[in-house]
Parts: C-alpha cells; structure tokens; sequence
C-alpha cells in the first residue's frame, strides 16, 4: 500500500452567479461534480475541492472569455493548467442531454482525451486594457450613427418651416444647426417640440463625438505601446491595431502559427474544389470583427498602395475574380500581422517604446 494519489482532471460548467464542477479518472471514470458561486471565495473553494481528488494535472473550463474569465484567472494564478473547452455539440446534447453535472463532466473528459487543448487568453496585459476600452468606443459610435439617423427622420415628419431652413445640409451642419435651435417654453406646440427634440439629439452627437475622441486619444496611447511595429504596417491604424490585439490577447503564444491565427481571423481558405475545378470559397468562421479589420487594411492597400494595386491587375488579367483576390490579400495581411504580434507583444515592455523596425508591404 502507498499514499500515492492518483492523477485527476477537472472540468468546469461556468454561469454567471454559479460555477460547476465535476472530476475524471486518467481513463474517464467520473468521480465527483459540485456546484460552487462564482466569487472569489467560491474560487478558492472549488480549487481545493479539485485538488482534495488526487494531483490536478489540467481544468477544462467554459466561456473563459465570459463567464469563466475570472475563475481561469484564479486557476492560472494558482499554477494550474487551463484549458478552453468549447460547448458540447447538438449531436452530443442530443444524446446525452443538458444539465450543469452533465456539461462540467463533458469538460473534465474533453481534456483528459485530449480532444480540447486551446490556451485561453491571460487577460492580464495591455491588450485586454485595449479591449475594455473598444466596448465603450463601439458602443458610443453606434449611439452617434442612431442619433443622426434619428434627426433625419424627425426632420421628415416634422413642420415644413423647419425642413425648409434645415433641407440639404450634411452630417456635420445639421448637427450644428440643430444644437443651435431655441426652442420656446410651451411644448405643447409640435413645432417647439421638434425644435426641442431636435437640439437634444444634436448635443447628444456632441457629446458622443467627444468621448469618441478621448477613447480615440487613449487607445492610440496604448496600442502605441503594445505593438509599435504592427502601426507601423502599411494600412494600420489604431482602431485597426486595436481590434488585431484584442483578437490575440496578452499571450499570443496560444497561437501556435500564423496559419492558426488566420483561422481564427476566419480568412483561412476552405476548399471548394470539384472536377476539374480548384478553387477556395469564403470561410465563414471566426472572429469577425478581426475579419473586418483585415479587410480593412486590404482596402487601404488596394486604393493608397502601388505593389497591392499591380497585384490586383495582374490577377485580374488572369481571370480572377475581385473578391478571390481580396481572400488572396487578406491571408497575406494576416500573416504579416501575426509576425508584427509576435513581435510585439513577445518582446519585453520596455523594449516597446523604442522598437520601430521598416516592415514589408502587404503585396
């Protein structure tokens, strides 16, 4: 007999008040599940609990980007081996139903079988100073676009004495015009009613306008920091460089190549080949927003760069079509982006603000 303990792997069902956890065997034998809140307590709680099961060799957890973030912090923290582990399939839910024990066990088996390996992002650097600040930023320019929209509109029901002073004026005058309307002290005439409304939506505009500029100020502060050389690629700016370093995270490392990083921007070519056709069709998978922001960048090369351009002719004159050619670009965008990454957030903090190395263009 010996007092040695036998490996374990645990596996997490996170929610957003509570987390689940559930304990396999190195073969898979199920041996124990328990709920637990999702507080920093809790945390500490089900660790122990894990650990109590023999040597934690790794804990598979769910939403490491959601609900999971805090707990894969406390486990990372504590030397423990995370893994993400993606929701069970319908095929799977189907035939072994839903419930908390029943996901927590399905992460626990996911990684003892090796079927999950993903390292989630630490969430501790300055890309994810980055991405706290976007969600306000995005947010404020969506509210923006609602509010001309919506003076716009008030403008074509409202009175004609008003349309006619106000007809034909762009974005930015209207907002001025609008700013600039008094209206009177009795609201129970639609006409001051307009004017009032209209005044509020264009400080409104005003308002947002300007926490868009400081978010603006701020992040290209800290994108400058991060990751100086991928500013420094042609068609990088910093809403551009901000979204490519959310997408990577503060361990960019979790991505094992290039090509694993253009999976993940979802510009990985899918086959789509039949006879004597070969061909690659669009992959719909993906981080989009990454997605959005590489085409973004292949944009600016195919209008403002001379080598994209000539690429695009030559193509072209081969027959291909414009948007083959923009899956073409954007693979090359997202290669070149992931050195600059790598480059970037690999190198020490200090060595940040002094490194501007001349890079190749995209094409």
């Amino acid at each position: 007999m010996t007092d040695h303990q036998p490996n374990v792997t645990g596996g997490v069902d996170t929610h957003g008040e509570t987390h689940h956890a559930a304990v396999v065997d190195p073969i898979g034998r199920h041996l124990a599940d328990k709920e637990f809140p999702a507080t920093g307590p809790g945390y500490r709680d089900l660790l122990a609990w894990l650990r109590s099961h023999g040597g934690l060799t790794a804990v598979g957890v769910e939403g490491t980007g959601a609900y999971g973030a805090g707990l894969a912090r406390h486990l990372t923290a504590a030397g423990v081996t995370v893994i993400e582990v993606d929701r069970p399939d319908r095929r799977t839910r189907r035939l072994r139903g839903k419930s908390d024990p029943i996901d927590a066990y399905a992460a626990a088996e996911a990684v003892a079988s090796g079927r999950a390996s993903g390292t989630p992002k630490t969430r501790t650097g300055v890309a994810e100073a980055v991405r706290a600040l976007r969600v306000p930023r995005r947010s404020a320019i969506k509210a923006r676009t609602q509010a001309v929209n919506q003076l716009r509109q008030m403008l074509i029901t409202g009175p004609e004495s008003l349309r006619a002073k106000l007809r034909g004026l762009s974005a930015a005058e209207l907002v001025t015009a609008c700013a600039r309307l008094r209206p009177g002290t009795d609201l129970s005439d639609p006409i001051e009613a307009v004017k009032s409304a209209l005044r509020r939506l264009a400080r409104r505009h005003r308002a947002l306008t300007e926490e868009i500029h400081e978010l603006d100020a701020e992040l290209r502060e800290l994108t400058t920091l991060a990751a100086p050389e991928l500013l420094a690629l042609n068609g990088v700016g910093p809403d551009v460089a901000g979204q490519l370093l959310a997408t990577a995270g503060d361990n960019p490392g979790r991505l094992r190549s290039e090509a694993a990083f253009a999976h993940l921007c979802g510009v990985a070519p899918i086959p789509a080949s039949s006879g004597r056709r070969d061909r690659h069709r669009l992959n719909r998978g993906g981080d989009r927003a990454a997605n959005h922001a590489l085409h973004t960048i292949v944009l600016s090369r195919m209008r403002w760069d001379e080598r994209t351009r000539a690429y695009v002719e030559r193509r072209t004159r081969e027959g291909l079509a414009k948007k083959d050619i923009m899956r073409c670009l954007k693979r090359h965008v997202a290669r070149e982006t992931y050195r600059a990454l790598m480059r970037s957030l690999g190198a020490a903090q200090p060595q940040r603000q002094n490194t501007r190395n001349d890079l190749a263009e995209a094409a």
